[in-house]
């Protein structure tokens, strides 16, 4: 079992954060936005609450654009070293996409599919036995009946 709080942070030690409550899912994103905002080929993205997040050191830097959807999109980051740490609605949806990456153990992160596949690199390997959808799911209900039958929390 994964013990809480979950702490993480940016790469330069400037911005600490935890997080309080389980996460409702991990999945890889593969679009074109988590593409460009991470430099890599897709983000590995942990659904927390809003709530449940809070900064301990530091305060993060906002930046808002408008998604490959249409939707207003928000993200927190490192003003210091430019790590981004989640991404969420704006002005709130009441989760947040944390970024998987900046957790300081991630050893017990296993996506449970894969998004926006269709804009994949054609290289990459999705989640074996994976859920998957092309574009965003308009039901995460499995993504998170998938991750809670992890039982990792």
């Amino acid at each position: 079992m994964v013990e809480l709080p979950l702490v993480g942070g940016c790469m330069c030690g400037a911005l600490r954060y935890e997080v309080s409550a389980a996460p409702m899912m991990v999945y890889n994103c593969h679009c074109t936005n988590c593409q460009k905002i991470s430099g890599s080929a897709f983000n590995t993205s942990v659904i927390v609450a809003e709530t449940s997040l809070r900064f301990t050191q530091g305060e993060p830097a906002r930046v808002e654009w408008v998604s490959d959807r249409g939707a207003t999109r928000c993200g927190l980051f490192c003003g210091a070293c430019g790590s981004r740490i989640v991404n969420g609605g704006s002005p709130t949806t009441g989760v947040f996409s944390l970024r998987g990456g900046t957790l300081d153990d991630t050893t017990w992160l296993q996506p449970v599919g894969d998004t926006y596949t269709r804009s994949a690199q054609p290289w990459v390997r999705f989640v074996e036995d994976g859920l998957r959808a092309e574009t965003l799911p308009a039901d995460f209900a499995p993504f998170v009946a998938a991750f809670a039958a992890q039982g990792r929390f």
